[in-house]
């Protein structure tokens, strides 16, 4: 097969961490052919979408790892599978990525345009109720002040950022209170998301990766001494962990809505048995997982690929 990456530029990856990395090498040893795209290089003409495309080989020897031959033209009929894979949080240019996309038919898309469109990785997951924190979603800071006194402890984040990015954790006794509100609104001009404190995150959050709804791994991602923040990105380390009945409830209810969507590789994540954001456009974390299984998890990823585009011929 012939798979595009549509991804950052490919001197920003980390081999040892990122995903996409595992996935490009797991579709190398099965014999596919490997080529690089931004958002940027997309070209839509004559009622037909093209990729300028950078055809790619993996070197491991090489710092970055990567053998990059010069830019050529692919069409649709070249182009078996595509892997939309950019970091959060995305902009205009993404948007518009993912309209000329749409006008794929005979190609695969993981996921798809239509669907990483739907899905706000922080606030897709408010319409289960029963299975999320308590959420207040405002930039109103008189909003933000209620919640914090009613709830005693608090955690606020942006609602497109990841990695950690702008998470705080404030109590009703912080003197920071109102800075911390401010800045993140923008004064007043952003919404934010608040949402109770759950205990459990002390023991940290629980990424699950979901293939076609489906669990493939989990990983418990736990903060350092410094930090109230689990994510790698901000310094937490990855500890071995399992699926309980709880998670597979929270996957069977939102494994529906996944497959309606088209939303085929997917990370949640999950603390004190509560959905707390649903990763659909760049999910991590399959090299942490990897250490503890004995499946080759990228090969499965890479699998369900090839059988998904063989249902598009």
């Amino acid at each position: 097969m012939n798979i595009v990456f549509i991804l950052d530029p490919l001197d920003t990856i980390i081999p040892q961490k990122d995903t996409s990395f595992a996935l490009m090498i797991s579709a190398k040893k099965k014999g596919h052919s490997l080529f690089h795209v931004q958002d940027t290089d997309l070209i839509f003409k004559d009622g037909h979408l093209e990729f300028l495309v950078t055809p790619v080989d993996i070197d491991l020897s090489m710092t970055p790892p990567f053998k990059q031959d010069p830019l050529i033209v692919m069409t649709e009929k070249d182009v078996d599978v595509v892997f939309m894979r950019q970091n959060p949080p995305f902009g205009l240019n993404y948007l518009h990525c993912t309209w000329l996309l749409d006008q794929l038919s005979q190609t695969a898309v993981v996921n798809t345009p239509s669907g990483v469109r739907s899905v706000n990785e922080k606030l897709w997951a408010l319409q289960f109720q029963d299975i999320v924190p308590k959420t207040v979603v405002s930039g109103k800071i008189n909003v933000l002040t209620s919640f914090l006194n009613e709830e005693k402890d608090i955690i606020l984040k942006p609602v497109n950022a990841f990695g950690g990015q702008g998470i705080f954790r404030v109590k009703e006794t912080d003197a920071n209170r109102n800075v911390i509100f401010e800045t993140l609104t923008q004064n007043e001009s952003q919404p934010v998301i608040v949402q109770e404190y759950l205990p459990d995150a002390q023991n940290g959050d629980k990424r699950i990766l979901l293939l076609n709804g489906d669990p493939l791994g989990a990983i418990l991602r736990v903060h350092g001494p410094d930090d109230h923040r689990n994510n790698f990105f901000a310094g937490g380390a990855p500890q071995q962990t399992n699926i309980t009945d709880t998670d597979m409830a929270i996957i069977d209810r939102i494994k529906p809505d996944l497959q309606r969507l088209g939303l085929y590789f997917v990370g949640i994540d999950i603390i004190g048995g509560k959905l707390i954001e649903v990763n659909v456009t760049s999910p991590t974390c399959i090299c942490e997982m990897a250490p503890y299984y004995d499946e080759d998890l990228p090969e499965k990823v890479i699998e369900f690929s090839e059988t998904l585009s063989n249902a598009y011929h």
